[in-house]
């Protein structure tokens, strides 16, 4: 099966890129796989602490996760899973890419406010010539309805 690869973040264009991934595979009967990638330095602390910290954003993760997954099940009748990578975000995304060969897009979301596509995009497209997937970037400020249509 085809997944459409979509990273989580506390972007607000973050929205627009699961919608788009959620409706194609709809669509074309793919699946989802939702990647989210906890820094390494937010856990630069003594031992005990970081463990404590890394559960804690592991939780956080679910948790959003979790009101996304809900949607594309109640809605797009997709189950997407979620994967956790810890690490540099970009070398992350790159390494999931290469390592599930069921991924066959990846779709990151533009940021709208006009001071250009966001850091994920920007470093993302330098590198897209050397990936095995074709990359989807879906503007952040497209209604519901015209992503519906797009789709």
């Amino acid at each position: 099966m085809r997944k459409f690869l979509v990273v989580l973040d506390d972007s607000r264009e973050c929205l627009n890129a699961m919608r788009f991934a959620a409706m194609r595979a709809n669509k074309t009967g793919g699946g989802v796989a939702v990647l989210s990638v906890i820094a390494p330095e937010d856990f630069n602390h003594w031992i005990g602490v970081g463990e404590v910290m890394r559960e804690e954003a592991r939780e956080r993760i679910q948790a959003h996760f979790e009101v996304y997954a809900k949607w594309m099940r109640d809605r797009q009748n997709v189950d997407p899973e979620l994967v956790i990578r810890e690490g540099e975000q970009v070398p992350q995304i790159i390494a999931q890419v290469r390592e599930d060969p069921e991924i066959g897009v990846l779709v990151l979301g533009a940021a709208s406010e006009g001071k250009g596509p966001g850091p994920l995009v920007s470093q993302l497209t330098k590198t897209a010539g050397t990936l095995p997937i074709p990359i989807t970037i879906v503007p952040g400020d497209l209604s519901k309805e015209r992503l519906e249509a797009i789709t």
